[in-house]
């Protein structure tokens, strides 16, 4: 495989997401096979499901380092679970290091396919978000993007940031870079601030 940026990027997005995936696990203390289970789907669900939607095969399935670099960064993970200190500090450093790049491989891919701009953003959030919401329903949470916190949005910017760089022509390297730096940056400055979008529910209903 050849090692350019976007695939560096990938297979960084690959590593984050395994390790997000391992920690869940392991705070739900799953058994070694649960482990590997969500390790896996974490890292391979968005891009998957964008694969699929495009009508090509699985990267995964064409490349099989991404299968051992999996496999590897969750025994890694097991490992060294006691040397990763604030487990949910860790897992949201790892996820969102995991949604910045994936994002911009989802719409790298769409604009590498002749997709509409608007299709190629869809494809980055998707990308970029739903290893993590396959992830949390496995181990039996509300998936973030479903929550108030500013998560699928931060893609969805970072996404069509690419689209407008893209645009004006600025090189990729660089619009890899700035557009998973952006993403990164406004889930840190979200979660710091406690920034988010308003919730809603229903009233209750008054007894007569």
């Amino acid at each position: 495989m050849e090692l350019s940026l976007f695939n560096i990027l990938d297979l960084l997005g690959t590593v984050a997401f395994a390790i997000s995936g391992a920690l869940a696990a392991m705070n739900r203390k799953l058994d070694l096979f649960g482990i590997f289970i969500i390790a896996f789907v974490t890292s391979i669900g968005g891009g998957t499901l964008r694969d699929i939607l495009i009508g090509a095969t699985p990267t995964w399935m064409d490349n099989t380092i991404y299968i051992y670099f999996i496999g590897v960064v969750t025994v890694l993970a097991i490992i060294f679970r006691n040397k990763i200190n604030y487990l949910k500090t860790s897992l949201f450093l790892f996820d969102t290091i995991g949604l910045g790049v994936f994002t911009i491989t989802g719409v790298e891919i769409g604009l590498q396919n002749g997709l509409d701009p608007i299709i190629c953003i869809t494809l980055g959030a998707m990308t970029g978000t739903f290893g993590g919401v396959l992830r949390d329903i496995l181990v039996a949470e509300i998936p973030v993007i479903f929550r108030k916190e500013i998560y699928a949005t931060a893609s969805l910017t970072g996404g069509l940031a690419f689209i407008l760089l893209n645009e004006l022509g600025v090189n990729t390297d660089v619009i890899y870079v700035v557009t998973s730096l952006i993403i990164i940056s406004i889930r840190l400055i979200v979660v710091k601030y406690r920034i988010s979008l308003p919730n809603f529910d229903l009233a209750p209903v008054e007894k007569k």
